[in-house]
C-alpha cells in the first residue's frame, strides 16, 4: 500500500507542479505583457524590473492557478491511471478506492493552508506592490518619453514641451498654463529643468530654472516675470477612476482593520434628543443601520472570499479524482477541457456573488460560500460512488 501510496502522490505533484506553471504563466500573459512589456520593448525599463513585477504578480495568480492546477492533476493522473487497468488490479488485491487516495486528500488540504496564506496575506500585499511598481513604471515611462519637439497634452492643464530630454534632464522647455482646457492664461519658458517622481502622491514634479514667466492678461493684469525657479506637479492620477487600493486587494488583517474603522465611524454618529428627533427616531436609527450594514457587506464579502477561496484546492480534489476514473482517458487536452469547464462553473458563480457584494439583502458573503459546498458534495457522492464501484 505504501508503495502505491508514493506512487500516486509522486505522480499528482509532478502533474501538479507542471500544471501549475502553466496556468501561472497563462494568467502572467493576460497581467504582465498587456501592461509591462510595451514598456521593456521600449527600452525605458531593464530586464530586472520586469522579473521584479512579474515576481510580485506570480502570488497574485497563484490563487486561481492551485485549484485549477489540483483539479487538473487529478484528472490527469487519476484518468491514466483508470485507462491503464491500475485501478482495476488495485481492486483485485483488495485495497479500497478511499483508502488509495487518501495520501492525495491530505495533499489537497496541505495546500488549502498555503492557499490561505497567499488568498489572505501574501497575494494581495505583493499585488499592492506590483501596481505601486507599475504606476513608477508608467511614470518613468511618460516623463522619459516626451518626445523631443513636440506638444504634449496628456496633463490636464498644461501643453509641455521640451525641446530635449536626457534622461530627466530638461532643456529649452515650454509650458502652456491652461484655463477651462483651451484657454491659455500663462506661458513658461526655460533653458532647463529637471523633473523627479512622487509615488506616494502620484505626481511628476517638474522645477524649471532660469525661465520667464508670461501672464497674458485674462486672470490678471498681463506681465512679464524673471524667475529663478518654479516647481510644477503634473498629476498622473487624474484620469484615474476608484481607489488606488480596492478593497479586493486588502489582505485579510486589512479587510479587518477597514470594518473596525466602519463600525468606529458609525458608532461615533450621535443624535440630539428633542420633540422633532424623538418622532423620528426610529426611522433615523434604522436608516443609519442599514448604511451601517450597505458600508460593512463589501468587506465582509472580501473576508470570506479570501477564505472561501483557500478551500477550493480539496473541493477540487474530490471532484477531479472521481470524475478522471469515470472518463479514463489517457489524453492530456481531455482533462485540461474539463478541467476548465468546471473552474469556469466554480468562479462563474464566485463572479455572481461578487456582483452583490453591494447588496446586503442577498448576504453575498454567504453566496460566496456556495460553489465550495456544491463542488464538495458532489465530489464526496462522485467519490463514493466511484468506492463502490457504481
Amino acid at each position: 500500500m505504501k508503495t502505491l501510496h508514493r506512487y500516486l502522490a509522486r505522480q499528482v505533484i509532478a502533474s501538479l507542479i507542471m500544471t501549475v506553471a502553466v496556468f501561472t504563466f497563462v494568467l502572467l500573459l493576460g497581467n504582465a505583457l498587456k501592461e509591462i512589456l510595451p514598456l521593456l520593448i521600449s527600452g525605458t525599463v531593464s530586464i530586472w524590473i520586469v522579473t521584479k513585477a512579474i515576481a510580485l504578480l506570480i502570488p497574485y495568480v497563484l490563487v486561481f492557478a492551485l485549484p485549477m492546477g489540483m483539479l487538473t492533476a487529478t484528472l490527469l493522473v487519476f484518468g491514466r491511471f483508470s485507462a491503464d487497468q491500475e485501478l482495476t488490479a488495485v481492486r483485485a488485491s483488495g485495497m479500497s478506492l478511499l483508502s488509495l487516495v487518501t495520501p492525495i486528500l491530505l495533499i489537497s488540504l496541505a495546500l488549502c493552508g498555503l492557499a490561505s496564506y497567499i488568498n489572505m496575506d501574501l497575494g494581495p500585499r505583493c499585488r499592492a506592490g506590483y501596481k505601486e511598481l507599475y504606476f513608477e513604471l508608467r511614470a518613468e515611462f511618460s516623463s522619459a518619453q516626451l518626445p523631443e519637439g513636440r506638444f504634449i497634452r496628456d496633463f490636464p492643464g498644461f501643453i509641455f514641451y521640451a525641446g530635449k530630454n536626457r534622461n530627466g534632464e530638461l532643456h529649452e522647455v515650454i509650458v502652456f498654463i491652461l484655463r477651462d482646457k483651451t484657454n491659455v492664461t500663462e506661458t513658461i519658458r526655460a533653458p532647463r529643468g529637471t523633473f523627479t517622481f512622487d509615488s506616494a502622491r502620484e505626481l511628476i514634479n517638474i522645477s524649471l530654472y532660469d525661465g520667464r514667466l508670461v501672464t497674458l492678461g485674462q486672470d490678471r493684469p498681463a506681465g512679464i516675470m524673471a524667475f529663478e525657479e518654479v516647481p510644477l506637479e503634473l498629476d498622473m492620477s487624474a484620469r484615474k477612476k476608484g481607489p488606488r487600493v480596492k478593497l479586493s486587494e486588502l489582505s485579510f488583517l486589512q479587510l479587518q482593520s477597514e470594518m473596525e474603522k466602519v463600525k468606529s465611524q458609525m458608532q461615533s454618529i450621535s443624535i440630539k434628543e428633542g420633540v422633532e428627533v424623538e418622532r423620528q427616531l426610529a426611522a433615523i436609527k434604522a436608516e443609519l443601520a442599514q448604511q451601517r450594514e450597505n458600508m460593512e457587506t463589501p468587506i465582509r464579502f472580501q473576508m470570506h472570499r479570501q477564505v472561501a477561496f483557500s478551500f477550493a484546492c480539496f473541493g477540487f480534489t474530490l471532484v477531479g479524482i472521481p470524475l478522471g476514473i469515470r472518463v479514463h482517458r489517457r489524453e492530456t487536452n481531455v482533462g485540461i477541457a474539463i478541467a476548465l469547464l468546471l473552474v469556469a462553473v466554480y468562479y462563474g458563480m464566485v463572479l455572481v456573488a461578487s456582483g452583490l457584494d453591494d447588496q446586503p439583502g442577498y448576504a453575498p458573503h454567504l453566496l460566496v460560500w456556495l460553489p465550495n459546498f456544491l463542488f464538495q458534495a458532489a465530489g464526496a457522492v462522485m467519490l463514493w460512488k466511484a468506492n463502490r464501484g457504481m
